[in-house]
């Protein structure tokens, strides 16, 4: 008989952890009664009863509640995790969340500790675990656990990068690391942020170079510099630029009238108004020849001479001789050239892929090009075969295999092989996102999936972004929750 009690026992407990275990993880919506909110279940069970004057759906477990015009927040029980009590509130993110009391700026954690309390005047997004904040026009830096590692006593800080942030204090400019001490305390007139092991600094009107110890790599002494690409920074001394590497060697020495930064190991040079490329030990691949330059994408780089253009490759080849009115840059491997106002494509052999034709083009996206003609809009793929013929109005990029098309000023949706999956009946469409669209008809918004198929109805006078099946819309002037279930069922959350 004890050994039956004893079990009795047992069962109920597991049977009341388990309750409680659902009861935890039960899905919660934003319910609205009137013209006050509360929550439900999916089949509208109200746990908590409308009281609210506003409420928004969960975000990392948590969600948003106004109470006599203050937020807090409650958890997926109902609970009132966070008493409202707050001017301003956002959603969770990360394990934090921002909100105001008395204008002053802090953040809180799931449990409702106030991680860092409510007492600067601006707080930015953290950044590599790190935030910049604001008191008494006084800057400074806080980690996720709300611990000030920089006190605010700066007069401006920049976010960190390479380990090391920007710092100014009256009017001179230094660097501290992630543990808040100063690397180099404020002493130069001006400073750039860590690129490559580097810093730029400015003293007396000259610029040099630090490494993260702030040990001057290369004392100011140039005029002007610019920060590191692929190891070598941009000199100028006396109106001639050159280069150094990151140990401050000067590589190239400061001849050149202009310079760009070095691209796929290559870097251009300007000489008596004529451009020529060098490499990384400063040797003169090309003799400075062309009239007009730009750098290298995808191992081609386009140039003009007597007002054409053309393409050379890394090893200065004239892959395709200045011959075009105008060229972009190599994309997905092709690219556009126009002649006689034309625009045609290209292959990275120099093969005319299209022959030059359209009015207007634009890049490559998913393999798929817009292209117009005549005034007309279609698509071509890569291999220079029209998939869509010119006959849409307007067109715009590839998106989640889908595109969005305009004609007779309505919009649809076409897939990559030029089918009309929504022939164009919409006022407006949005881009896909996740496999579905907000669409407007008469004024009215819904949703369709990236068949066709409505899988919100357009009767709503506005719509929001779709989260985990749920979406706020509004009706009449009035706000609430809908959602979506997987056999296409649409459920509203409120009643007058």
């Amino acid at each position: 008989m004890k050994r039956i009690s004893f079990l009795a026992v047992i069962l109920v407990l597991l049977l009341a952890t388990c309750k409680k275990a659902q009861k935890q993880t039960q899905e919660l919506i934003p319910y609205r009664k009137g013209d006050k909110w509360g929550f439900c279940t999916p089949d509208k069970k109200v746990v908590v009863q409308p009281k609210y004057e506003d409420a928004w759906s969960f975000r990392e477990g948590l969600a948003r509640i106004l109470l006599n015009g203050q937020w807090g927040y409650v958890d997926q029980t109902g609970k009132e995790v966070v008493p409202p009590k707050y001017d301003e509130a956002q959603d969770f993110s990360e394990g934090l969340a921002w909100v105001k009391l008395t204008a002053m700026i802090g953040f809180i954690d799931q449990t409702g500790r106030e991680v860092i309390p409510p007492k600067y005047d601006d707080v930015r997004d953290f950044s590599k675990g790190m935030a910049i904040v604001i008191l008494d026009d006084r800057w400074g830096f806080i980690d996720q656990k709300g611990k000030e590692v920089v006190p605010p006593k700066y007069d401006e800080v920049e976010n960190f990068k390479d380990g090391m942030a920007l710092v100014q204090l009256n009017d001179k400019w230094g660097y501290i690391d992630q543990t808040g001490k100063e690397v180099v305390p404020p002493k130069y007139d001006f400073a750039r942020s860590f690129s490559e092991g580097l810093a730029e600094v400015r003293f007396n009107g000259n610029w040099g170079f630090i490494d993260h110890t702030g040990k001057e790599i290369v004392p100011p002494k140039y005029h002007d510099t610019w920060s590191l690409s692929e190891g070598m920074a941009k000199v100028m001394l006396n109106d001639k630029w050159g280069y150094i590497d990151q140990t401050g060697k000067e590589v190239v020495l400061p001849k050149y009238d202009d310079v760009m930064f070095f691209r796929e190991g290559l870097a251009w040079v300007k000489s008596n108004g004529k451009w020529g490329l060098i490499n990384q030990t400063g040797k003169e691949v090309i003799i400075p020849k062309y009239d007009d330059v730009r750098n290298f994408q995808e191992g081609m780089a386009s140039v003009e001479l007597k007002g054409k253009w053309g393409y050379i490759d890394q090893s200065g080849k004239e892959v395709v001789p200045p011959k075009y009115d105008g060229v972009w840059d190599f994309w997905e491997g092709v690219a556009w050239v126009k002649l006689n106002g034309k625009w045609g494509l290209i292959d990275k052999t120099g093969k005319e892929v299209v022959h030059p034709k359209y009015d207007e083009i634009r890049y490559f996206q998913e393999g798929m090009a817009c292209v117009m003609l005549k005034g007309k809009w279609g698509y071509i793929d890569q291999t220079g075969k029209e998939v869509v013929s010119p006959k849409y109005d307007h067109a715009n990029e590839f998106s989640e295999g889908m595109a969005k098309v305009i004609s007779k000023g309505k919009w649809g949706y076409i897939d990559k092989t030029g089918k009309e999956v929504v022939p164009p009946t919409y006022d407006y469409a949005d881009d896909l996102s996740k496999g579905i669209a907000s669409v407007s008809l008469n004024n009215k918004w819904g949703y369709i999936d990236q068949t066709g198929k409505v899988i919100v109805p357009l009767k709503y006078d506005k719509v929001e972004d779709f989260y985990e099946g749920l979406v706020r819309v509004e009706l009449n002037g009035k706000w609430f929750y809908i959602k979506v279930f997987p056999d296409g069922k649409v459920v509203e959350y409120y009643e007058e």
